[in-house]
């Protein structure tokens, strides 16, 4: 473990921070100019939140969004490298410490570029127009004759580097949006498949995680967690324990139990053998009946996502009606590390280490907890092993603040898998009822859906677990995520109402996991649009097409899909023999605002086993201006193979009072030789936004599956995950409707019968509509 701790200014010398200030004598003669023993500048609106140059000429950013192992850190680097003309290896990022980085906001829905980079590159920007000014007056020529080239400043013989001009000293600039950024077609850095600098390391064991970090002195804490979600703590017999060598201290604050030791494993020991009564509790649900649940708890509100024309009215009128409920199960986040924290508290100032994607969020929530100032509350950004999401992570943290706070030295709590994934804040259930008509002639007349998800009263932190615990102040309400994006559609129907209600309560403490709700919205939509295009009579390909006229680049996507794919057409009928083969498509237009991507996929289904196997997925993506491909391609790569997991194989399972899948063996998730192919093309628009890529590929994955399933059997799975047990029990049941359905008796409910009122089980219908002409 790492060890050691620096003082503020060993630290601030050590990073390239600005100790001495000054104003360019002309460019910057109106600035502020700052006091050597000022705090670092963090302000949004300064260039020196973002930026400083040093004596030498290397570059340090400042970003307040963070590295989830998603790429982002290289990307930043190219854009500031591109936009300062500097080499990149001459940047160095420090990212999430509250005392050197702005506030950004969490790093989160695939907004690190979008937002933050384009804040980052327009710092870039400000500060290279002032530098050519500066440097035109040091060497007597206009902004226009001068070029820079590796952080020099040239004309002729004529230079001055960016070291000279302000090497050790602040720029004292407002941002300034008018700044003109690098023409794209004269770009050398972004755009280029530049790899990551974070991967070797990572590879070799030499990356320092959080759980790899440690400070002299420091002790091991474990937390005692109840059996049950919602126990009281009754009573603690503290001699329970004393036989275990280096134990410090039981500490007790109302239910919030823990031990402090010398030694990690007289943590563990100690947390393991403690004894302690604690109160029966039984408040979840029957998972077997989760959805009459979901169905029966009170609405807070109702969301109206999209209202065009008069959907119900239309559905009345239409020839032929087609309805459809789809579930989303509960997921955890599964992080392969599990969380960690380590905390300081001295002179009555909290430093905590953590790998939490909104570090300026948990200073604020760990300085409530505690009843400190959000500025006597240091929080420094590490990158942990697995996030994508509000994970555990400041629950860690929060664990380490109070016991420090507690015990007056630094501790370090590191989590167990059995913690992780029993009390990790979880994706909450999502259910939607989906209803279209269509007229005589196929054509979509209405859409309506209603979508069952928990409210968001919590807003953008999630309560901490040793906070509510201890009796000390929590947040409040509920935050699941911004869950009903994608709830409404793309496609330009007549008439179209989707609504999601709004849930009063949700079996665990809810927060974001990767595209939170985009997925699970987008699964539900998607295939429920196969269904509908079925009934249509209609290709898949076609049937978006028709009602994406009105937007060009979701067009030429598709497009780029079929090609890629090399798209024929739906299976005649479905395969036969023990493995059927089928393909898959979908699409999504992430926030219906930005990125778009398309995929199909190809699976095969034993039929026996009840298996799927994924083994292929091509996708194509847009998200406008790519930084960099090679870390676009990594993160839909990853994207696609996390989602196979979740739709395939995870969810969490429970008994009244716990969470009861608390490891691999009882949450799987996907191996390596589970991994499907991915081809993927990019659509690059240099001179376009850049959008975010770190999540808009996971919510296609489901919907792909399950179109794909059907394509190779003729039956819709509409319950995630598409376990064994599911699809054995969907094909047995459209075997047995098989022998009492035949095509005629099909076809005469064709058009001018509400198929969801026939006595033939709908899926009965759907699987042979293919077969009406």
């Amino acid at each position: 473990m790492l060890s050691g701790k620096p003082t503020r200014r060993e630290f601030l010398q050590g990073t390239g921070i600005l100790i001495v200030s000054f104003s360019l004598p002309s460019a910057f003669k109106s600035a502020l100019a700052q006091a050597a023993n000022s705090s670092k500048i963090v302000a949004l609106d300064e260039v020196d939140a973002y930026l400083a140059v040093d004596a030498t000429g290397r570059v340090t950013l400042y970003s307040g969004k963070v590295e989830l192992g998603t790429g982002v850190s290289t990307a930043l680097k190219q854009i500031v490298a591109e936009e300062l003309d500097v080499p990149i290896t001459a940047i160095k990022l420090i990212e999430g410490d509250t005392l050197l980085t702005p506030a950004q906001g969490k790093t989160w829905g695939s907004l690190t570029i979008q937002n933050g980079g384009v804040q980052i590159r327009q710092a870039a920007a400000t500060a290279r127009q002032a530098l050519l000014q500066e440097a035109g007056k040091r060497l007597g020529l206009p902004v226009a004759d001068l070029a820079v080239e590796q952080g020099t400043v040239r004309s002729g013989a004529k230079q001055v580097t960016y070291a000279e001009l302000i090497g050790g000293k602040n720029f004292s600039l407002k941002l300034d949006k008018q700044a003109p950024l690098k023409d794209p077609a004269n770009y050398k850095i972004v755009g280029k498949p530049i790899l990551r600098e974070d991967i070797p390391p990572k590879v070799t064991g030499e990356f320092t995680y959080v759980q790899d970090f440690n400070l002299p002195g420091a002790l091991h804490g474990r937390i005692v967690r109840p059996p049950t979600i919602g126990a009281s703590l009754q009573s603690v017999d503290e001699n329970s324990i004393r036989g275990i060598p280096g134990v410090v201290k039981v500490v007790q604050q109302n239910n919030f139990l823990a031990v402090v030791a010398e030694s990690e494993w007289g943590a563990i020991q100690a947390a393991q053998k403690l004894k302690a009564n604690w109160s029966d509790w039984q408040g979840l649900p029957d998972q077997s009946k989760l959805w009459e649940y979901v169905r029966a708890t009170k609405i807070t509100k109702d969301d109206v996502t999209s209202n065009v024309g008069d959907a119900d009215k239309a559905l009345a009128q239409a020839s032929k009606k087609i309805d459809a409920t789809y579930d989303f199960a509960i997921h955890t986040h599964g992080s392969i590390g599990p969380s960690c924290a380590v905390a300081d508290f001295k002179d009555g100032k909290l430093t905590c280490w953590s790998a939490s994607q909104g570090p300026h969020d948990l200073r604020t929530q760990l300085a409530a907890m505690l009843s400190l100032k959000d500025t006597d509350v240091h929080v420094v950004y590490m990158e942990g092993a697995g996030c994508y999401g509000r994970n555990a992570h400041e629950d860690a943290a929060a664990d380490a603040a109070l016991l420090a706070h507690t015990m007056g030295r630094p501790v370090r709590v590191q989590w167990m898998r059995e913690e992780e994934h029993g009390w990790d804040p979880k994706g909450p259930p999502t259910l939607m009822d989906l209803h279209a008509g269509l007229d005589a002639n196929g054509q979509v007349v209405a859409w309506r859906s209603e979508l069952f998800v928990p409210d968001g009263t919590g807003g953008v932190v999630v309560k901490l677990l040793a906070a509510e615990a201890a009796g000390l102040p929590v947040d409040k309400g509920m935050s699941p995520g911004n869950i009903i994006n994608n709830s409404a559609i793309p496609y330009s129907f007549p008439n179209v109402k989707t609504v999601a209600h709004r849930l009063a309560e949700t079996p665990f403490r809810p927060s974001w996991i990767r595209a939170p709700g985009r997925m699970q919205n987008t699964f539900c939509n998607e295939a429920f649009l196969d269904e509908v295009a079925v009934a249509a009579g209609a290709d898949p390909f076609d049937f978006r097409l028709r009602y994406l006229s009105n937007d060009p680049r979701g067009t030429e996507l598709l497009k780029r899909l079929i090609q890629l794919a090399k798209w024929r057409g739906r299976n005649a009928t479905p395969t036969t023999g023990d493995v059927a083969r089928g393909r898959g498509v979908t699409y999504v237009k992430y926030e219906l605002a930005r990125t778009y991507v398309g995929a199909v996929a190809d699976v095969e289904v034993n039929r026996k086993s009840g298996e799927i196997r994924v083994r292929r997925f091509a996708v194509v993506q847009d998200c406008g201006q790519v930084i960099n491909p090679e870390g676009v391609r990594n993160q839909i790569e990853g994207n696609v193979v996390q989602t196979v997991s979740r739709t395939l194989k995870e969810e969490v399972t429970f008994d009244r009072s716990r969470v009861t899948s608390v490891n691999w063996a009882n949450y799987p998730i996907l191996t390596f030789p589970e991994v499907p192919e991915i081809d993927i093309d990019l659509i690059d628009r240099p001179t376009e936004k850049p959008w975010g890529v770190g999540e808009p590929a996971a919510a296609v994955v489901p919907s792909a599956i399950a179109n794909a399933v059907f394509d190779a059997t003729g039956v819709r799975l509409r319950s995630v995950p598409f376990t064994p047990a599911k699809v054995r029990a969907a094909l047995q049941s459209a075997s047995e409707a098989g022998h009492v359905v035949d095509v005629p008796q099909i076809a005469s409910l064709a058009f001018n019968q509400d198929i969801s009122q026939s006595p033939i089980p709908y899926s009965t219908v759907t699987d042979f509509a293919r077969f009406l002409g």
